[in-house]
């Protein structure tokens, strides 16, 4: 009778465990025996760990256990938080946690001394933990679609940053800490909600790469004109009415430009006074001639 009794409930567990939900791969691959330490992939490069679109709520408590990685992604998951254990992954040079519904950053994210790229685009963050300016080696940050309004001033840290997106946020004004940021090439501001340029631009003195666009910038400082490393400058839907006369010394600049991915002058959808509309149609040489000759003029 006890085995017949045995026989029953190990039918019920069996019919129990069909009927579960599937587990993730990273789950099935340790319930089926398998070392955390098989999940890793050993490039030319870096020892990495992807788990992208696992469905993940909570990071596995396995990771912190992979001292080793190098490279980690965690996107496209339904994260809530990322624990103080990230900072056992001291060797990560590459962090991808976009895509998730994170709130917040652990301040254990500065024991990261070896990130070089940060990825936690489309979040929920509403602050950036001050720590993260002890990451020295870091060169590409994007922070866009979050809800950040400011950045800590311990950001002029970041000397070695070269491209930052902070795009689709809530800032009103472009963070004071950025000006210091000299070896930035790369810096994404569009749709955020600034009202205007400081003159203070002029100190990103390496920029390529400058995109403000979906604004309400009313004018463009005139020391916007002595970046003269920019390669495209970006302020399409804004609310400018006039251009500053020294414009033309962007010569980097190669066109009028009116696809998104193109180098040049992007100035599409904004209340230029007249007769800036019709010159503008003429194309960037017919600009920069005008302006040269209104400044003499003047």
């Amino acid at each position: 009778m006890g085995t017949e009794h045995s026989k029953n409930e190990g039918q019920s567990s069996m019919f129990f465990l069909r009927k579960g939900p599937k587990l993730p791969a990273w789950e099935d691959a340790l319930l089926s025996g398998k070392e955390p330490k098989s999940l890793l992939k050993r490039g030319l490069r870096y020892v990495s760990l992807s788990l992208i679109m696992k469905g993940m709520t909570s990071a596995p408590d396995f990771l912190w256990g992979l001292p080793e990685v190098q490279k980690l992604n965690l996107s496209c998951n339904q994260l809530v938080v990322i624990p103080p254990s990230l900072g056992k992954l001291d060797r990560l040079v590459v962090l991808n946690l976009g895509g998730n519904c994170l709130k917040c950053l652990p301040k254990e994210i500065g024991l990261l001394r070896n990130l070089k790229v940060l990825f936690v685009n489309m979040n929920c963050l509403t602050e950036v933990p001050a720590e993260l300016s002890l990451c020295r080696k870091l060169e590409v940050l994007s922070l866009s679609h979050n809800c950040l309004s400011q950045l800590p001033l311990s950001f002029t840290d970041l000397t070695s940053l070269r491209k930052l997106n902070l795009s689709n946020n809530r800032f009103v004004q472009i963070p004071l800490c950025i000006f210091a940021l000299r070896s930035l090439d790369f810096l994404h501001l569009g749709s955020n909600r600034l009202e205007n340029i400081a003159e203070s631009v002029q100190y990103l003195v390496n920029l390529q790469i400058f995109i403000v666009e979906n604004n309400n910038i009313r004018t463009l400082p005139r020391s916007l004109c002595f970046i003269t490393a920019l390669e495209l400058l970006n302020v399409d839907y804004n609310a400018i009415q006039t251009l500053p006369d020294d414009l033309y010394l962007l010569r980097r600049l190669p066109r009028i430009a009116w696809n998104p991915m193109d180098k040049g002058l992007h100035i599409a959808h904004n209340p230029l006074s007249r007769p800036l509309p019709e010159v503008v149609e003429g194309g960037l040489d017919v600009l920069f001639n005008y302006l040269r000759e209104k400044k003499e003029h003047n």
